[in-house]
C-alpha cells in the first residue's frame, strides 16, 4: 500500500460499536444511566460469560479466514495469513474479562478494534507482507485470580505456568475453582505451550483507554504511548502501644495510627517534590477500639514514576522520613500541627512488588505517531514531533504490553475516557473517540507490517 492509501484506509465505526455492545449483552453490570447501552461490566475471567465472549472471538475470527489456537493459559491467537508466512505476525490486542464492577472499554475496546481492523483488511481485499494476528490475553484484570496479567506473564516466561495454574480464584468468595479446573471446565485449556517461543510475535499494538484525565483535560484525540511506569508495591508495619484514650495525654502516647497518617502525608510530599506519584490504598489496624489508642497499623505504599531512579529517590526519602517520623522527629513539616510525645513507635518496610519501568520500541511508537497524524491531517511527523491532536505519553497503569515488550517490538494507542473514570460501570468513551483509536490501531499494525516489508 502506498502512503496516500494507508493514510485514506478507514474502519467501519458502526459496526465497531456494534461489536462492543453486542459482545458487553454478556456479563452486565451495573446500570449508570438509562440507555440500553449505559451499564457497566462484571465479566470476570473464566466465567460463563467469559466463554460467551470467548466464544464470540474465536468463531468470529475463524469466519474471517483466520487460524486460531489456544495455549496453555486460554490466550486466544488469531492469525491471518499474509504474502509471506514465514515470519511471526504483527498481533494487535488486548482483553476481554473486566473488573467485577468495571466499564465496557477497558480492554474490550482493544480487541474488538482488532477484529474490526480484520474486517476492513477483508472488505478492502488487503493481502499484508506478512501476518497480521489478533490476541485476547486471560485474566488481565487479575480480580478474579489475584495476579494481574499474569498469563502474557506465562507467555513471556516472566510467570511460572504451574504457579499461575494453581491461582485460587477470590470471587465469589470461598470459590475453590483455580486458573487450571476453570480452564478445563470451560473449554479453553489449549494444548499449546503458553511461550513466546511457541506462538511468536514480531510485533504488539494495543489500544486502551488512558484510564485517566489528561487526554480529555487537553483536547487530545490519541495518547502516542512510550512506555509504562515504573512502581514498587510495600507493606510498612508501624509499631506502637496501646493505651487508654482517656487516661494516657498525648505526650506519653505510641499512637501507631497517628505515626502512620504523618508517614503517608510525608510520602505525598515526598512523591509530588520528585513529579512521581505515592498512594495508599489498604490500611488496618489493632485493636480497633474507639477508646484505644492503636498500637499496631499496617499500610501499603504505592510509588511511581516513569524512571527507575525516581521511584528509588523516592523510596530512599520515604524510608528516612519515616524512620524520623515513628522516633518523634519532625519531617517534611507533618508534625508542625501535632502535640509531641515521648513515646516512640517502631516502622518496618517489606517489599511486595517491582516492576522496572518499561520503555517501547521507537519504530512502533513511529507508526502509531504516524497513524495518528494521518488520521488527524497532521501530515509526516519525525522523532518527537508531535501535534495538538496528540500526546506522548507514559501509561500510569500496567497492561499486558509490558510483557510483550520482552520479547518483541510493542507500543499502545490510548484514546480518552469521560473524566478519566475507568474500572467503574461509568467509564465511558465516545463512538468517534473508538473509532479514532481503531483507525490509529489498523494504520500502525499496517505501517508497521509495510516497514517489514522493507527490510
Amino acid at each position: 500500500m502506498t502512503r496516500e492509501q494507508l493514510a485514506s484506509l478507514r474502519i467501519n465505526q458502526d459496526r465497531l460499536m456494534h461489536d462492543i455492545h453486542s459482545t458487553c449483552e454478556w456479563g452486565k453490570g451495573e446500570a449508570w444511566g438509562d440507555g440500553p447501552t449505559e451499564t457497566g461490566m462484571s465479566r470476570l475471567s473464566l466465567s460463563d460469560t467469559d466463554k460467551q465472549a470467548r466464544d464470540w472471538f474465536a468463531d468470529t475470527t475463524t469466519s474471517l479466514g483466520c487460524k486460531v489456537h489456544v495455549d496453555e493459559m486460554g490466550n486466544q491467537f488469531a492469525i491471518r495469513p499474509g504474502l509471506s508466512n514465514e515470519e511471526p505476525p504483527t498481533y494487535a490486542g488486548s482483553h476481554l474479562d473486566t473488573q467485577p464492577t468495571g466499564g465496557r472499554y477497558d480492554g474490550i475496546l482493544g480487541v474488538t478494534a482488532a477484529v474490526e481492523m480484520l474486517r476492513t483488511l477483508n472488505d478492502n481485499w488487503i493481502e499484508t507482507n506478512h501476518p497480521v494476528g489478533v490476541v485476547n490475553w486471560t485474566n488481565e484484570e487479575g480480580a478474579r485470580f489475584p495476579m494481574s496479567m499474569v498469563s502474557s506473564g506465562v507467555w513471556a516466561g516472566a510467570v511460572p505456568l504451574e504457579k499461575a495454574h494453581n491461582l485460587k480464584s477470590v470471587i465469589p468468595a470461598n470459590d475453590t475453582a483455580t486458573m487450571k479446573s476453570e480452564l478445563e471446565r470451560i473449554g479453553y485449556l489449549g494444548e499449546v505451550a503458553a511461550s513466546y517461543k511457541a506462538t511468536p510475535m514480531a510485533a504488539h499494538f494495543e489500544l486502551h483507554i488512558e484510564q485517566g484525565p489528561i487526554l480529555e483535560a487537553e483536547g487530545r484525540r490519541i495518547g502516542v504511548v512510550q512506555g509504562v511506569q515504573a512502581y514498587k508495591w510495600f507493606t510498612v508495619t508501624v509499631k506502637g502501644r496501646d493505651s487508654h484514650t482517656g487516661a494516657t495525654s498525648f505526650q506519653h502516647r505510641a499512637d501507631a495510627l497517628l505515626t502512620a497518617a504523618k508517614m503517608i502525608l510525608a510520602s505525598h510530599k515526598i512523591a509530588t517534590k520528585h513529579k512521581a506519584l505515592a498512594s495508599t490504598g489498604i490500611l488496618t489496624l489493632r485493636p480497633g477500639s474507639t477508646n484505644t489508642v492503636p498500637g499496631f497499623v499496617q499500610f501499603s505504599l504505592d510509588i511511581r514514576a516513569p524512571l527507575d531512579e525516581t521511584v528509588e529517590l523516592v523510596e530512599k526519602e520515604c524510608r528516612s522520613a519515616f524512620t524520623a517520623l515513628a522516633a518523634g522527629e519532625n519531617a517534611y513539616g507533618v508534625n508542625d500541627q501535632c502535640h509531641p510525645s515521648d513515646r516512640q513507635c517502631s516502622v518496618e518496610w517489606a517489599t511486595d512488588f517491582v516492576n522496572p519501568a518499561t520503555h517501547f520500541h521507537e519504530d512502533c511508537v513511529s507508526c502509531v505517531q504516524q497513524a495518528g497524524s494521518d488520521l488527524c491531517g497532521g501530515g509526516e511527523v519525525s522523532g518527537k514531533d508531535i501535534g495538538a491532536w496528540g500526546k506522548l505519553m507514559t501509561s500510569g497503569a500496567g497492561h499486558d504490553s509490558v510483557y510483550t515488550n520482552k520479547h518483541c517490538p510493542t507500543s499502545m494507542i490510548f484514546v480518552p475516557c469521560r473524566d478519566g473514570v475507568s474500572h467503574n460501570p461509568a467509564e465511558y468513551s465516545s463512538p468517534e473517540q473508538c473509532g479514532d483509536g481503531a483507525n490509529v490501531l489498523m494504520g500502525a499494525v499496517l505501517r508497521y507490517d509495510k516497514l517489514r516489508g522493507e527490510r
